[in-house]
């Protein structure tokens, strides 16, 4: 569902708050989610299955914190925190969550619970009742506040995924990747098969072709307004010599798209998880691009997140790395990823994460 039709949603007393609206909540093809006033710090992650959440709080919780005046959230830690939103979906509607890409840029992993679900993320059709986001940072402590939104949920009558056949017809006729050698591209791993589009990652022909987390940095703010220098919390990592590199276990860096991605406005594209046969790595946090996203000019890079798992890994350039399966939209939003919505990664190269003054060599390389 796009924009407008949430907007219908939260007039018809599907999408419910408390609190008044954020004037950009309402993204081309989903919601924003906003942290309520309290956080819990936990024992354990968990899935309610059918207990109420509440009642395992009583049993999990160590302690609670007040999100009010700008707490702290430890890394390593799980926290659990009740949302500012619920939802009163009807038996046709169905909703699924994913962190925002601000969030999962920052190594920062959240799930959305409901109330005695058996997964995460997906809400069920007919849905009734409150949202619960579990928050776990791996790389910062964090500070928060209420309001502020690390995820978003997206809603859903029917989902309509493209076969490989009409992925293809489309990237012929207005190229779904643009290569750094054109639509045609140079390389070879850029494909689409299976119904997906598979792109690689880019390890050549930047000044700085990624970053890893700095472990030894201070706390990161994602207060609205606070932004702190990169280099206080990322170490550039240079292009390799050979245009290979081998990443160290359990670390965290940021990659750019070998290939520049383009959305149409009347699809949307979700990275999936990457067959853990071509490589023991995660891959992304967030993986949802918005109608719209790239479309002017010749398209705009996607950031992989990515962490390799209990062993070194080596990766060349170009070497697959993510995919992109895309479904139609209901309707094309009134307003599509872009500069006229403030976007924060419009034309996106190799960016950070929107809290942070990006003091390596002034800009992020394109």
């Amino acid at each position: 569902m796009s924009d407008c039709q949430i907007r219908g949603l939260v007039q018809e007393g599907v999408i419910v708050s408390d609190v008044s609206w954020g004037p950009r909540q309402i993204q081309p093809s989903s919601m924003d989610l906003r942290l309520g006033p309290t956080a819990y710090r936990l024992r354990s992650s968990f899935l309610p299955l059918s207990t109420p959440v509440s009642d395992i709080l009583q049993d999990l919780s160590l302690y609670s914190i007040d999100l009010r005046t700008s707490s702290y959230l430890e890394r390593g830690a799980v926290y659990l925190v009740p949302l500012m939103e619920s939802l009163n979906l009807p038996a046709h509607l169905s909703a699924k969550a994913n962190p925002k890409s601000s969030t999962g840029r920052l190594d920062v992993f959240t799930r959305v619970i409901t109330e005695t679900g058996d997964r995460f993320d997906d809400i069920s059709p007919g849905y009734t009742g409150r949202l619960y986001l579990e928050v776990f940072s791996r790389s910062f402590s964090l500070r928060v506040s209420q309001g502020l939104a690390l995820c978003q949920v997206r809603f859903f009558e029917k989902r309509d995924f493209l076969s490989e056949e009409v992925l293809l017809d489309r990237h012929r006729r207005s190229p779904l990747f643009v290569s750094d050698g054109g639509a045609v591209g140079i390389n070879p791993f850029d494909r689409i098969t299976d119904g997906s589009l598979y792109l690689g990652v880019k390890l050549t022909g930047m000044p700085i072709i990624g970053f890893r987390a700095r472990h030894d940095a201070g706390i990161l703010s994602l207060v609205p307004g606070d932004q702190q220098k990169a280099t206080d919390f990322w170490e550039p990592v240079p292009p390799p010599t050979r245009g290979e590199m081998v990443l160290e276990p359990e670390k965290f860096y940021l990659f750019a798209s070998s290939a520049k991605i383009r959305v149409p406005i009347d699809l949307a594209a979700e990275m999936l998880p990457f067959d853990a046969a071509a490589g023991e790595i995660r891959t992304h946090y967030a993986g949802f691009f918005d109608p719209g996203f790239g479309i002017s000019g010749d398209g705009a890079r996607g950031v992989l997140e990515v962490r390799p798992h209990d062993v070194p890994f080596r990766i060349v350039d170009g070497q697959p790395v993510f995919k992109l399966r895309y479904e139609k939209m209901d309707r094309e939003p009134d307003l599509p990823y872009g500069a006229a919505i403030g976007s924060s990664y419009t034309h996106q190269g190799l960016n950070l994460s929107r809290y942070f003054i990006n003091d390596f060599f002034g800009e992020a390389p394109r």
